[in-house]
Parts: C-alpha cells; sequence; structure tokens
C-alpha cells in the first residue's frame, strides 16, 4: 500500500484495466482503500478519464466524498 499507486486496485483502475479492477474487487478489495498519488481508485480512473472504471467503483460503493491526493 505504498509507491506511487498505493495498492493494485488504484494501479489497475489508473491503467484502464476494467478486467483486473473487477477481478479485485470480487477477491474483496477495499474501494475505498486510500494511498499513492491518486488518493485512491476512483479518483485515479477519474483522472484518467476510465468511465466504465469509474462507473463500476460506483457501483460497488465508492466514497465520493474522501479527499483524494493532491494531484
Amino acid at each position: 500500500q505504498d509507491g506511487y499507486y498505493g495498492n493494485a486496485l488504484e494501479a489497475a483502475s489508473s491503467g484502464g484495466h476494467e478486467a483486473i479492477v473487477k477481478l479485485l474487487l470480487n477477491a474483496g478489495a477495499n474501494v475505498n482503500t486510500q494511498g499513492g498519488y491518486y488518493g485512491n481508485a476512483l479518483q485515479a480512473a477519474s483522472e484518467q478519464g476510465h468511465e466504465a472504471i469509474v462507473k463500476l467503483l460506483l457501483e460497488k460503493g465508492a466514497d465520493t466524498n474522501v479527499e483524494g491526493a493532491k494531484v
């Protein structure tokens, strides 16, 4: 949970890897885990313009009120 992406979900979300995001969420990854450059998976996907992943994260309960990183 350290480093540039913070965690695997944030890395997959930032990279637009929808299948990996689904796999991680189905395996129990916390959609609201904080860390990394973007702050969380939702902000990573949003910043990179991955709309399908943003929608998926929101459907899985991503919190839109958490403060992200200062990108």
